[in-house]
């Protein structure tokens, strides 16, 4: 399978500190990684080298064999904490739309509003397209900036916390969502739950990097919430079954 990122001895340094360290890694076009490591760990760091808004210190960031900065527009990148002023009258269709516009373009075509649609559709807010940004939910406003950043037509989407301030039922649509989408897709994330998702791969960074893959992924929770006390049961659980055999 293609390579969409490949990363070779990188390094970060902010001001005379290295807050990343030798990380290499290879992404393959259409998986799905999992980003994860404690706060200041680098994890959002390495993606906005990823992304090309930071240049890194020492090593190579290649996105589909070219440097971030020349493949930006195949990369959409939703970052945490967008906020939404309430009194601004955007619709969630006029924030789909904004991701069909581009430096030499002002104007929306009708393709471009055809595409807005579809990419509501996508993620089920369809119906919700004339309702105002600032009335919606936080797990309706997360599908609304996954259909904006849909609407560019990206190879690569980065998503850093999506389900931060969403509640469980809206964490599982959106995980629905993100499982459905046939592209190369980077989930940062605090959230135990994105562990059990169809996750090819999980990325832990805290300054250096580790590399998980063949994730076993069938622990399944009838009240959709897992957390860090159940994940801790599970292992006792399976401890116990070791001993057992």
């Amino acid at each position: 399978m293609k390579t969409a990122i490949s990363i070779r001895n990188l390094y970060y340094k902010y001001y005379k500190k290295y807050v990343l360290e030798n990380i290499s890694l290879d992404i393959k076009k259409n998986e799905y990684v999992a980003l994860i490591g404690p706060n200041g760990g680098g994890k959002t760091t390495l993606a906005k080298i990823i992304l090309g808004f930071l240049k890194p210190t020492k090593g190579e960031v290649l996105i589909l064999g070219k440097k971030p900065q020349l493949n930006r527009q195949i990369i959409s990148y939703i970052p945490q904490n967008i906020n939404f002023n309430i009194d601004i009258p955007l619709t969630a269709m006029d924030v789909v739309l904004q991701g069909r516009l581009s430096k030499n373009k002002l104007f929306y075509s009708k393709d471009d509003k055809k595409r807005a649609l579809l990419n509501l559709t996508k993620v089920k807010m369809e119906e919700f397209k004339d309702k105002k940004i600032g009335e919606l939910s936080g797990g309706q406003r997360q599908r609304v900036l996954i259909a904006r950043a849909l609407s560019c037509e990206p190879e690569i989407l980065i998503l850093d916390e999506p389900t931060a301030s969403v509640d469980p039922k809206g964490q599982k649509e959106i995980y629905e969502i993100l499982n459905k989408l046939h592209i190369t897709k980077i989930v940062i994330s605090h959230d135990i739950n994105i562990l059990f998702e169809q996750i090819d791969k999980v990325v832990y960074v805290n300054k250096n990097l580790f590399i998980h893959e063949n994730i076993d992924t069938v622990i399944k929770n009838r009240n959709e919430h897992f957390c860090e006390v159940e994940l801790l049961e599970y292992m006792k659980m399976f401890q116990r079954g070791m001993k057992n055999v």
